[in-house]
């Protein structure tokens, strides 16, 4: 049997690599819900996910409105039935119970590299999610939206998934939040008050943060460009507002 000397570079490699894979598990408070999505077309291997170690980027210089504050213009609902208002300079978002998701999507439909940040309240529990770089999808009553979204999950499911990419109408999960090293980003939101949510999108590199808590990082060569839309999902209840929408076009 060959004997095999570890040398002080093969420790420190070893010393460096041990808490990523460590860190990449499923952690055993989340493993109820490998079954619900281990079948998904997205679904990574935990070994897979790249973990978001960055700080939150630089919010201040460069951004846009893409809300005016005081009407929907350049804004359309797309899918279900659910309501898109104005009041004091937000858009309230309310489900309507048997509407299928609503999104109310910008008309502009050719955002590709940027820094997008959002604002949300839940006035009313339920689930919700930003849109990013989105396609129109036709289906048999009309259409619906396809591609990634950054999710903003209710309160009732408590599982901490706010920051995750779920690939909507395309295929499930991209980017779930259930290893051990996402465990201090299940806590960033706090739903009694305003929350931010940050999406950085270059080239396939996708990135999240939540409250400057860093969530995903995701490499994905699809849906390189698209629209933005604001979620109400499907359900029998929940109103959520949304303010301070900007956005920063990267070159």
């Amino acid at each position: 049997m060959k004997k095999y000397k570890l040398t002080q570079l093969t420790l420190t490699a070893l010393a460096i690599l041990l808490p990523t894979v460590s860190a990449n598990q499923i952690a055993e408070s989340q493993g109820k819900w490998v079954a619900q999505y281990e079948k998904q077309k997205n679904i990574q291997s935990p070994e897979e996910q790249l973990l978001n170690t960055d700080p939150e980027p630089e919010l201040e210089s460069g951004f846009i409105d893409l809300f005016n504050g005081e009407n929907l213009n350049g804004w359309s609902p797309i899918g279900g039935i659910s309501t898109f208002e104005v009041i004091d300079g937000e858009i309230i978002g309310t489900c309507v119970p048997g509407s299928p998701s609503t999104y109310l999507s910008t008309d502009r439909a050719d955002f590709s590299d940027f820094i997008l940040t959002a604002e949300l309240k839940w006035e009313v529990d339920g689930n919700s999610g930003i849109q990013f770089r989105s396609q129109r999808k036709q289906i048999k009553d009309g259409f619906t939206v396809m591609g990634p979204q950054v999710e903003m999950e209710d309160e009732a499911r408590n599982r901490g998934w706010s920051g995750a990419i779920f690939g909507q109408n395309c295929g499930g999960y991209y980017y779930p939040l259930w290893l051990e090293a996402h465990a201090d980003v299940w806590h960033a939101i706090d739903y009694d008050k305003w929350n931010r949510v940050t999406v950085e999108a270059i080239g396939p590199t996708i990135k999240t943060w939540i409250n400057g808590m860093p969530a995903a990082h995701l490499e994905l060569d699809e849906f390189l460009e698209g629209f933005i839309s604001l979620q109400v999902h499907s359900g029998k209840k929940g109103t959520i507002r949304f303010r301070n929408i900007r956005i920063k076009e990267l070159p």
